[in-house]
């Protein structure tokens, strides 16, 4: 059974819209509790594909990617969305809200 912390979270994350990303601190604000990023981190490494969570748009506030989940940056890609010569999302152009 999941939090109720856990269930804002994840619905915050399906309004991601593909080809966009979203910082975890930014998703913890969305879901009421702006200093949960740590614990948005923890939901979106533990959450499974059967959620219907698109966890692979949520970064760091500075763009990095998550280094234990290989898939993201080819997922992101696949969206469109583009990096910086360091392997960082370009928050300037894909950053959402």
């Amino acid at each position: 059974m999941q939090s109720e912390f856990t269930y804002r979270v994840y619905c915050a994350a399906r309004q991601i819209p593909s080809g966009r990303v979203c910082t975890y601190g930014c998703l913890a604000a969305m879901a009421g509790n702006p200093r949960a990023a740590r614990i948005v981190g923890y939901i979106m490494h533990t959450c499974s594909a059967s959620e219907g969570v698109p966890c692979h748009r949520v970064v760091t506030r500075d763009g990095r990617l998550c280094p234990s989940y290989t898939q993201q940056h080819n997922l992101l890609q696949a969206e469109g969305v583009h990096f910086l010569a360091d392997g960082r999302v370009d928050m300037k152009k894909f950053a959402w809200p």
